[in-house]
């Protein structure tokens, strides 16, 4: 089965840069990596070509920017992609050393994966280093407290633990929804919703895509303490109320309606 993941970015290249170190580090080898890249200046362009240079495979989808528009940058890495199961994720989101085996461990057609993270403080987002990725130590709890991390139960998604991971996974009252920043099916899937709809900007908008999918029958499966990322802190300058409240009014029209199929996808 051919393996694509597509990380979303913007203009963000320090932590891309990070999140990239995590894919150079997975015990599975065999997929591609493409970035949907959402209007980056020059920096973003150069770091691509420094992973380039040292033999990292990596696909460059690019679109001039034009404000917030992930939606469509993500349905052009989709089309550029030849791959039969799609993982998806953030540029500030860097990946533990199983997670791409994880995802296709579990992948189930007909179903969607919904992985977890954790959030990291500033500070420590920021000195994380290569040999930190690397080593695995980012990802162990009595490494992050010794560099100021507040103990806390979400800690339990980094317990490096099968059973424990398939405990929790089934004992969470949270919903499996589809997490831009981590989630995972199959392109056949994804192209019989139509992808993702364009006219959506911040705010809900990987939710919608989930929800389409569910309304089709193609169920979530939670793998939130399975499939883990750390989480790079940053501010969120494209967040927009009136964007918010309109993708809240189409994302009622998708329940309400049981839409399953958006005219402003990849088909148009």
């Amino acid at each position: 089965m051919k393996v694509d993941v597509i990380i979303s970015t913007y203009n963000q290249p320090r932590w891309l840069q990070k999140t990239l170190w995590g894919y150079a580090n997975q015990s599975c080898r065999d997929f591609g990596l493409l970035i949907a890249d959402d209007g980056s200046d020059e920096e973003t362009r150069r770091l691509i070509e420094s992973f380039r240079a040292e033999g990292f495979p990596l696909r460059h989808i690019w679109h001039p920017d034009e404000g917030f528009r992930k939606t469509e940058i993500l349905n052009k890495a989709v089309l550029a992609s030849a791959a039969d199961y799609l993982i998806f994720t953030d540029q500030d989101c860097v990946p533990r050393s199983d997670f791409v085996a994880t995802h296709l461990a579990y992948a189930e057609a007909g179903r969607f994966l919904s992985g977890g993270y954790f959030r990291l403080p500033g500070e420590v987002s920021k000195q994380l280093t290569h040999e930190d990725i690397a080593s695995g130590r980012a990802f162990a709890v009595a490494w992050l407290v010794s560099q100021g991390v507040g103990r806390n139960f979400k800690m339990t998604k980094l317990f490096h633990s099968a059973a424990f991971a398939r405990f929790m996974n089934a004992m969470t009252p949270t919903r499996a929804t589809w997490n831009g920043c981590n989630a995972s099916c199959f392109r056949e899937d994804l192209l019989a919703v139509n992808g993702f709809n364009e006219q959506m900007r911040y705010g809900g908008e990987d939710r919608e895509f989930g929800e389409r999918m569910s309304n089709r029958g193609i169920r979530g499966k939670q793998l939130r303490y399975s499939a883990v990322c750390l989480h790079l802190y940053h501010e969120r300058p494209y967040k927009s109320a009136k964007a918010i409240q309109a993708n809240d009014l189409i994302r009622k029209e998708v329940r309400r309606q049981k839409v399953t199929w958006t005219p402003y996808g990849i088909v148009k």
